[in-house]
């Protein structure tokens, strides 16, 4: 480039075209006045899809959707520390899934920076413990490669979250560079020797077990887990996982209990824990006379590598040492029949094995009615479901359009609980804009169901009205397909079995956004 074209680029020019460049292809915004000169320097970059979001919580949780489609970082526009603030629920679920996010947060002049305007804030305070990677750009000369920079550490070993801080003045100032284009690293494989030494263990243990996540839990790794599980390793996966390959045809790993008693129970059968791809498992919540570590007294524990390592590789390497040829089976497809009876989280799932295409992306942010569903689909047509890994609801339907942004080509399902809709409802609207392909599916049951079990669990005593009232959203009632339509987005109610078959089958059928509100019993 010559040098009268470096001097006429400004920052934020900089830095939306070294992330074209680096092969970022959206952007979900909410933008104010400190982002102007990011929004007319992305009107200039057609490589990048910008989405307009109406709350930065979804503009977020779109980019943990796309980065767990496509494996490839989005990037978001936030607005100063409020901005992030909004943000930072999808944010910590993103981290929690080591989904790449790259967040370009405005920020004041510097010059300003001292006069502690209204919207003045650390944000580096408020966007740290979130974020795997932060700086600021103070100058226009440091916004190419500080892109560069950001981009890279967004897919590094610790893949996650970064946040780049850009000042206004030093966006819409010239005299900036491009980046360089970089290569983020291969995961790292654990060393031969480690893989050697845990084969030896579990030929030595009489009760072995092997806990799994990260691509281990891919089409890949399940094949190496279902070797392992047919030489009598049996196979679990950790509870929440960031996106799982399953249906006819692939291993199933049994998943781990969400509720701490439950899976101390399951692990008292073994005498070695080995971890591939994630951590010891610990409970989810404390609880009165419960243990936080799920490993029971009496169970040995081995690492082979933490959640940075290309888990999916340690799986086939661990067979091969073993020496393994015989698989566990796997289900095949044969349609249901009809669902009949109360409509539940199990029957909604029935109805998804008969007819969710082959290849849908499922975003599941449902609780007790979103499990259910996805006990009854394990033999539905290959698929991916993505899981709720950092525990924060409200990430469902935004998580569900950054996946149809990333892979148009595939039907995008978001099933969501009532309450958990309520926090992110804006992304219907988004959806409606883009005219993604998503099916939108609400347990409505007007509760925070899994709260009322947790009341009873965390020993809270018997509850009062006033208890009673904090966890009921049935008064008033909201009407998610008045909300759904004012949003832009085709809906139905049904309160039948039957009636949601019929519905779910007419939706997928349909190209575009659409919402099923189903009044489920429970």
């Amino acid at each position: 480039m010559a040098d009268d074209q470096k001097a006429s680029m400004t920052g934020a020019q900089a830095i939306v075209s070294t992330l074209a460049d680096n092969g970022v292809t959206a952007c979900f915004a909410n933008p104010g006045t400190s982002e102007m000169h990011l929004v007319t320097a992305l009107d200039n970059e057609p490589r990048i899809r910008s989405v307009l979001c109406l709350f930065e919580g979804v503009a977020t949780g779109a980019a943990d959707g796309f980065a767990r489609a496509s494996g490839i970082p989005a990037m978001t526009l936030l607005h100063l520390g409020p901005g992030y603030l909004n943000a930072g629920a999808n944010i910590h679920n993103a981290k929690r899934a080591r989904s790449p996010m790259i967040n370009v947060i405005g920020d004041h002049a510097v010059h300003h920076r001292g006069y502690d305007a209204p919207l003045t804030s650390d944000i580096k305070g408020l966007a740290g413990p979130n974020s795997n990677w932060l700086k600021s750009a103070d100058t226009p000369q440091e916004t190419g490669a500080l892109a560069s920079e950001a981009f890279m550490a967004s897919l590094s070993d610790d893949p996650g979250p970064v946040s780049l801080l850009l000042p206004a003045d030093a966006a819409w100032t010239e005299g900036a560079e491009k980046g360089p284009v970089v290569s983020p690293p291969s995961r790292p494989k654990v060393p031969d020797a480690e893989i050697a030494k845990t084969a030896k263990a579990l030929e030595s243990a009489d009760a072995p077990v092997l806990l799994i996540n990260g691509s281990g839990v891919g089409e890949a790794g399940l094949q190496a887990a279902a070797r392992l599980e047919g030489a009598g390793i049996k196979v679990f996966s950790d509870t929440f996982l960031h996106r799982q390959r399953r249906g006819a045809g692939l291993f199933a790993p049994q998943r781990l209990q969400y509720f701490a008693e439950g899976a101390i129970e399951e692990l008292q059968a073994f005498d070695l824990l080995v971890t591939a791809g994630t951590l010891s498992p610990v409970a989810f919540f404390a609880y009165p006379n419960t243990p936080s570590d799920l490993v029971p007294d009496g169970v040995k524990t081995l690492s082979l590598g933490g959640r940075e390592t290309d888990s999916a590789d340690t799986l086939a390497r661990l067979a091969q040492a073993l020496g393994t040829n015989a698989a566990a089976g796997a289900p095949e497809y044969v349609m249901p029949d009809m669902p009949t009876g109360d409509l539940s989280g199990f029957t909604i799932g029935q109805s998804l094995t008969r007819h969710m295409p082959e290849n849908a992306l499922v975003s599941e942010d449902g609780s007790i009615n979103g499990t259910m569903s996805y006990m009854t689909t394990g033999a539905a047509r290959p698929h991916d479901w993505m899981m709720l890994t950092g525990g924060s609801i409200g990430q469902g339907l935004p998580l569900a359009l950054g996946a149809a942004i990333a892979a148009p080509d595939r039907k995008v399902i978001a099933l969501t609980g009532d309450g958990a809709g309520m926090y992110t409802p804006q992304a219907l609207w988004s959806m409606a804009r883009e005219q993604v392909d998503v099916t939108c599916v609400v347990f409505i049951n007007n509760s925070y169901g899994i709260l009322n079990i947790e009341l009873a669990r965390t020993g809270a005593g018997n509850p009062g009205p006033t208890a009673k009232n904090m966890l009921s959203m049935g008064d008033p009632a909201i009407d998610w397909v008045q909300l759904s339509q004012s949003m832009g987005v085709p809906a139905v109610s049904v309160e039948t079995t039957e009636a949601f078959d019929k519905a779910l089958e007419e939706t997928l059928a349909i190209k575009g956004p659409r919402l099923i509100a189903a009044h489920v019993t429970s």
